[in-house]
């Protein structure tokens, strides 16, 4: 295996782990908003889980980014990465990278800020999780050499589906909490569906 192979399949499966790490990122947060636990599984491991995988997903990320902007065979220059939409090789896909780049960031510095910012505009912040998802699928979809081949689509689909799954939980505990209090009593064992203050 040369050196240059070796990047190249580095770059690649720090995008796949990035898209891992989103999706897990993505559902835990959901699962932590919806105040679930069991007698299993405290919600302090959820939210530091959420938290850890966060700041290991913008390592890898970091990682994926690095050496595609080193790569000598797409040769994109840093400014591919930084600045959406800036480059004519894949423009589109390039520029959703950068944008869910952007996105990504932005939830980890508000983050990390949440005390000096103050938990309203925190909230309000953290709803682009739900656009960077999608936005950071999309650009791998577009520009991974590995779209369509049997093991990307399946993690594609799995991821997916668990975002799915994890949004569907959060609409019904939302629309449940705002019916009558014994349908949000009768929800709250599965997932102690409590409203933020």
């Amino acid at each position: 295996m040369t050196v240059d192979s070796l990047l190249w399949y580095t770059i690649r499966g720090a995008g796949a782990v990035s898209l891992v790490l989103l999706t897990a990122i993505l559902c835990l947060g959901i699962v932590s908003a919806l105040r679930w636990s069991s007698p299993a599984w405290p919600r302090f491991l959820t939210v530091g889980l959420h938290r850890n995988l966060a700041l290991l997903a913008l390592v890898v990320l970091a990682l994926h980014i690095v050496l595609a902007v080193v790569d000598p065979y797409t040769a994109l220059g840093w400014r591919a990465a930084v600045i959406p939409f800036a480059v004519g090789y894949r423009r589109l896909w390039l520029g959703l990278g950068s944008v869910a780049l952007y996105l990504i960031v932005t939830l980890v510095v508000t983050s990390l800020l949440r005390q000096v910012i103050g938990l309203r505009l925190w909230r309000f912040v953290h709803w682009a999780a739900y656009a960077c998802w999608p936005v950071a699928m999309i650009h791998g979809m577009g520009t991974g050499s590995d779209f369509g081949l049997t093991w990307m689509v399946a993690l594609d689909v799995v991821s997916a589906a668990a975002v799915v799954a994890a949004v569907g939980l959060r609409l019904r505990a939302g629309s449940v909490s705002i019916s009558s209090p014994e349908s949000a009593a009768a929800l709250r064992p599965a997932v102690r569906a409590e409203r933020p203050q």
